[in-house]
């Protein structure tokens, strides 16, 4: 029997970088979760497969609606899911923190209760938690391991704190197959424009155009992040339910490149045609609280499954400056956000 897979959030950077994924290396069945509403701008190079039904098909499902995500599991009947649906905007909580909430938690609880109670299926899931559970962080703590305390630092971490213990009481008090991950900063193509590097290579990409003044507006220049790419991140979570999967398990991952994240806007520019950018830190953009020491400790997760991230930093900023330039070149309009 080809096994089946249910992808939530299938639409967002990460899941649409799984369906590549998983359609290139396995030979599963993959069944992508989405609202209908959801934009389809990361997928658009597989609607012609899910037309033709080829081992891809879009299902409806929205995390706030519990009937609609038993349909889903109903229709897809996973072998495998890979929970990665939330809401996923840190600054975008903060303005909206009960809908996160709502999202992210208890969207949770609905999915894994669904999967608890459809009868006849008992899959691996992957719980996609957040390195933004453990918030603020003193120096003497890094690099962070799983076993560091959490201090959320914004209503987003929160609700990620949340998911993440709904998971591993699921597995505890239920025997469901579910392994929680925390994923540190990770991106490439297809990175929503909320995120700082991305909204920077966004302006580039418009200032190269000449579509805005050569000024690129900023958040906090100050944070530490450790990069991983995109790409390596899917492969990490494949692996991750495909080697040894141990039920209740929680792993930190991310990449190995740390620096702030005003060096990657320098390496951003250094990458770029225009010259002489000037940078204007905008009020808007600064959170009320910062996560702002990001750093990793993987080993668990290496020493479990062998996974090390392939793809260097500067490939990662590369692919994700060139995938904005052809966005804009597509003469489309962008908000400066």
């Amino acid at each position: 029997m080809v096994k089946r897979v249910l992808i939530t959030g299938v639409t967002g950077m990460v899941g649409s970088h799984l369906a590549d994924f998983l359609l290139e290396n396995t030979e599963w069945d993959i069944y992508g979760m989405c609202r209908w509403r959801s934009p389809l701008d990361n997928v658009q190079h597989l609607i012609g497969r899910a037309n033709r039904k080829d081992r891809l098909y879009f299902i409806y499902g929205d995390m706030c609606d519990y009937i609609s995500l038993q349909n889903a599991i109903e229709e897809s009947r996973p072998d495998y899911v890979f929970h990665l649906a939330a809401q996923s905007y840190p600054a975008t909580s903060f303005g909206s923190p009960i809908q996160t909430l709502d999202t992210n938690i208890l969207g949770t609880e609905r999915l894994l209760e669904a999967l608890r109670k459809c009868s006849g299926i008992n899959p691996i899931i992957h719980v996609c938690s957040s390195s933004e559970v453990f918030g603020r962080v003193s120096k003497e703590k890094l690099p962070i391991n799983e076993e560091c305390s959490f201090h959320p630092a914004s209503p987003y971490a929160i609700s990620k704190t949340g998911t993440d213990l709904v998971g591993r009481f699921h597995a505890e008090a239920y025997g469901q197959k579910i392994i929680v991950t925390r994923m540190f900063s990770h991106t490439g193509p297809r990175r929503g424009d909320v995120f700082a590097e991305s909204t920077f290579a966004k302006q580039i990409a418009m200032i190269e155009q000449g579509m805005i003044p050569p000024v690129v507006k900023t958040g906090n220049l100050n944070s530490l992040r450790t990069w991983a790419d995109v790409r390596d991140a899917v492969r990490a979570y494949f692996m991750l339910v495909t080697i040894n999967p141990i039920p209740g398990e929680y792993y930190n991952i991310g990449g190995t490149y740390t620096c702030t994240i005003k060096e990657m806007l320098d390496y951003l520019f250094s990458i770029s045609t225009a010259k002489n950018i000037k940078v204007e830190i905008e009020k808007s953009r600064l959170r009320p609280l910062d996560a702002d020491l990001q750093v990793p400790d993987t080993k668990k997760f290496k020493a479990h499954t062998g996974w090390e991230p392939k793809i260097p930093f500067e490939k990662t900023m590369q692919d994700l400056l060139d995938y904005w330039r052809d966005r804009v070149k597509s003469g489309r309009q962008f908000l400066t956000r």
